[in-house]
């Protein structure tokens, strides 16, 4: 059987985030969504979003990318999110039966107020 590999990461609440004020949270979120739809433009991010729901709540996130996990890292680190102290990042490839997955490109929200 031929699987399909992806690297994936995962984004998660550090326990030592600053805190910030509504204003100051709502501005560095813009800017990650922005940060996040530059690279699914490119290509380099397949999918990704927010978890709800979740049992823990220090995970916030999920992103598919195209690139090997040592790039997917570097860009991943460059989050303004991740930049600021608030998310902290785990890579990991993620496999499947070959095919079980398709991708389609979307319009993404580029901010809180496209969302």
């Amino acid at each position: 059987m031929d699987f399909d590999r992806y690297t994936v990461t995962m984004l998660m609440l550090r326990p030592d985030a600053p805190v910030m004020s509504e204003d100051e949270a709502g501005e560095l979120q813009d800017r990650h969504l922005a940060h996040g739809a530059d690279l699914q433009e490119q290509g380099i991010i397949l999918a990704r979003g927010p978890f709800m729901d979740q049992d823990d709540p220090q995970y916030r996130g999920f992103s598919i990318w195209s690139v090997d996990a040592g790039t997917a890292r570097a860009h991943a680190e460059r989050d303004p999110a991740v930049l600021a102290g608030r998310l902290a990042v785990s890579v990991m490839t993620w496999m499947m039966p070959a095919g079980n997955l398709q991708f389609t490109k979307v319009r993404v929200p580029r901010s809180r107020a496209e969302v």
